[in-house]
């Protein structure tokens, strides 16, 4: 997960030169006289990488935008906190500053997607962001009986 605009602009950088290195090795392939389904198996490796780096990007740019999946089950708390805070425009410096704790406390975490954190850590750090997280309840269907 991209957290922060430095990883942003390097992912950038990142996806633009594995483009050259998949046109580039497709050329070379090509001109070995590589047929089609082995040009194919020789390149999956380069295009699943660089949609890998696509896809973070994209999810990145979406966050930004303020764009969120939704929680299952609380699953994805810390990456929607990382995705708040980079939606508000805001630093892991200014995050640490308004938590009072140190930044690297904040990279820390982001790094780590928040596992494990608490309610209670999580609570703060959403007044520190200024928002909050509106949660519903709904029933899971009922399985029939096995007679």
């Amino acid at each position: 997960m991209i957290r922060t605009e430095a990883e942003y602009l390097a992912s950038r950088e990142r996806a633009a030169e594995q483009s050259r290195l998949l046109a580039e090795q497709e050329k070379q392939l090509k001109a070995e006289g590589l047929k089609a389904d082995q040009l194919q198996r020789a390149l999956d490796p380069l295009r699943t990488f660089s949609a890998q780096i696509d896809e973070e990007i994209q999810s990145y740019e979406s966050v930004k935008r303020g764009k969120f999946a939704e929680l299952k089950n609380l699953q994805g708390m810390g990456q929607m906190l990382i995705g708040v805070r980079i939606a508000l425009g805001l630093s892991q410096r200014e995050l640490a500053e308004r938590l009072d704790v140190h930044v690297s406390q904040v990279s820390r975490d982001e790094r780590n997607e928040y596992f494990g954190i608490t309610i209670d850590r999580a609570s703060r750090i959403l007044e520190a962001l200024g928002v909050e997280i509106i949660t519903k309840v709904e029933r899971l269907p009922t399985r029939a009986k096995s007679a």
